[in-house]
């Protein structure tokens, strides 16, 4: 062994230990926090050719302050009920990682939110809204609330009152939430009208994912789910294959799932299943994306009455059902762990050839090992459905510049961003000894732009 080589492996060595100790110490301050250490865990370990070769990064520290959040604000929501009985939940934002920019990041409203996954959610965003080049760091917020079944007005008054616990937190150059599960146009709406009430000004940038009437963007109601369609078929492409001829399902039925199925449709995809949290759809014909936007956007039916229009398709009132039929192409898009090992073994031997995460880390960590160790091409949920951060990012510039771009002009900005970001993470991965490995080229990139920018502002 060379005198460089025994420096390589010797460096390998402490920047394995040297996670290994971060991630053991992290473990312990966070014991019960499982969606926030599997997301640690996932990126930690990837990043240690990194290390190895730069251990500046060991050096400064810049892992023990990446895992630990900037600002953790949990707060008591009110509000009243159509009945008038007082309800409380809890709120929260993550202020993770400040160092690219302001914080950004959706606010999911679900009955399963707590603090790690919060966490976990605000975490990942951090390396996401990198991938973009967009000047945005990490955040993430929401509530235990579940909109499904209240009244407008019950929805109205919890979202007052969220925000006005939450509105001298945020600001256009502060922190910038968006939507996220259980948050779309209404709850926007709703939010940014109150918190336009409590601070006396129009700053339109202080949200995304508005409604085009006062700030939002065009195709950002697309573009988490036609991001992933893109970054998917890069994928595809430099592997000889395309959505053109393939068949195709999609767990979801929101709006990441709703425009997947759109745009792989018209690449040529054939799709056939969708979901949502009760169960799934199967259309051998292809499913009709009209009925499924009726269902869901318009009239927040579940995806069950889809059969009553299509009686030749068939429904299983067990939405993980979804990853038992054959499919070319699997989308997960509905919420995180949804594709265990179990599931993944099953979509193999049904002969899948690629899976695009368009939920939050929707494949536990061996569910990624089983397709990776079965040459099922991958593509990581922080690279993979960045789209919608990103044309975020694109509507704080707007308006910052009070101009608003077509749609065409920001699927065209959609497309360049998804395209670099599949680039920018295969190049990682080719640099730091893992040729094709989207999970570690996402992470590696996402990671040292960050690590840079907190080296050059200092121990804050």
């Amino acid at each position: 062994m060379s005198t460089i080589e025994a420096t390589l492996h010797s460096n390998e060595q402490k920047a394995k230990q040297y996670v290994k100790n971060v991630y053991h110490a992290t473990e312990q301050r966070n014991p019960h926090e499982t969606e926030f250490l599997q997301a640690v865990k996932e990126i930690v370990d990837s990043l240690v050719p990194v290390l190895a070769r730069q251990p500046q990064y060991m050096e400064s520290g810049i892992l023990e302050r990446l895992l630990e959040p900037e600002k953790v604000i949990s707060f008591r929501v009110p509000w009243v009920d159509d009945q008038g009985k007082v309800q409380v939940n809890r709120g929260y934002r993550v202020q993770f990682n400040s160092a690219l920019g302001p914080y950004k990041g959706g606010l999911r409203f679900h009955p399963s939110v707590n603090e790690s996954i919060i966490k976990f959610l605000g975490f990942e965003q951090i390396f996401k809204n990198s991938l973009t080049g967009q000047p945005i760091g990490g955040g993430k917020g929401g509530s235990d609330f579940d909109p499904k079944d209240k009244t407008d007005m019950e929805i109205m008054r919890f979202c007052q009152s969220f925000m006005t616990e939450l509105y001298e937190h945020i600001g256009p150059d502060t922190d910038v939430p968006a939507g996220d599960v259980g948050v779309n146009a209404r709850e926007i709406g709703y939010l940014f009208g109150q918190y336009k009430k409590l601070r006396g000004t129009f700053e339109a940038g202080v949200l995304t994912g508005k409604g085009l009437e006062y700030g939002g963007s065009l195709a950002r109601t697309e573009a988490t789910g036609y991001g992933l369609v893109y970054f998917v078929q890069e994928m595809l492409k430099d592997n000889g294959l395309e959505f053109n001829g393939s068949t195709v399902i999609v767990s979801g039925s929101g709006n990441v799932s709703i425009y997947a199925m759109e745009k792989a449709a018209e690449f040529g995809a054939k799709v056939v299943a969708c979901s949502d949290s009760d169960g799934c759809i199967y259309d051998e014909n292809g499913i009709d994306l009209d009925t499924v936007k009726e269902l869901k956007e318009a009239g927040n039916e579940r995806i069950s009455a889809y059969t009553e229009s299509h009686p030749n398709a068939k429904y299983l009132d067990d939405c993980s059902s979804i990853w038992s039929i054959p499919c070319d192409i699997a989308l997960p898009c509905a919420t995180q762990n949804e594709i265990d090992e179990e599931t993944a073994k099953a979509l193999i031997a049904n002969e899948v050839k690629a899976v695009g995460e368009g939920a939050n880390m929707p494949s536990t960590n061996e569910a990624i090992d089983v397709f990776r160790n079965n040459d099922v091409l991958f593509a990581p949920a922080k690279a993979a459905n960045a789209g919608g951060v990103a044309v975020s990012a694109l509507e704080m510039a707007q308006n910052s510049s009070k101009l608003m771009w077509s749609f065409e002009d920001v699927d065209a900005r959609l497309q360049d961003i998804m395209k670099d970001i599949y680039q920018n993470s295969m190049q990682a991965a080719t640099d730091y000894g893992t040729p094709g490995n989207l999970v570690a080229g996402a992470n590696i990139a996402g990671f040292i732009k960050v690590a840079d920018a907190m080296i050059a502002q200092g121990v804050i």
